[in-house]
C-alpha cells in the first residue's frame, strides 16, 4: 500500500513539475506584454502632454521649452527598452512573388 502511495505521489510531482513550467513560460510571457503595454501607454502620454503644451499659444514657450526637452528625452529613453519588432506575416512579401507582365 505505501508503494502505490509513492508511486502516486511522484507521478503527481511529476505532472506538476511539467504544468509549472508552462505557467512559468506563460506568465514570462505574459509579465513582459504587460511591461510592453505600460511602456506604450507612458510613451502615448508623453507625446500628448507635448502636443497640448505646443498647442497652447498662452503657456510662456520659456516655461514649456523644458518640459518638452524633458519629455522628448524620456520618450527616446523609453523608445530604448522596446524591443525590436518581429513581425510575422501569414503571407509572403509582395517582393517574393512573380513578376506581372502586361503587353
Amino acid at each position: 500500500m505505501n508503494i502505490k502511495r509513492a508511486g502516486a505521489a511522484i507521478v503527481v510531482l511529476l505532472l506538476a513539475a511539467v504544468g509549472s513550467q508552462a505557467t512559468a513560460e506563460e506568465a514570462g510571457h505574459w509579465v513582459q506584454v504587460d511591461r510592453w503595454r505600460e511602456t506604450h501607454e507612458a510613451i502615448y502620454a508623453l507625446e500628448n502632454r507635448i502636443a497640448m503644451l505646443e498647442a497652447n499659444p498662452q503657456v510662456d514657450d520659456g516655461y514649456k521649452a523644458p518640459i518638452i526637452s524633458r519629455a522628448r528625452a524620456d520618450i527616446r529613453r523609453l523608445r530604448a527598452t522596446l524591443p525590436r519588432a518581429h513581425w510575422q506575416w501569414v503571407v509572403p512579401c509582395c517582393y517574393s512573388r512573380k513578376h506581372i507582365y502586361i503587353r
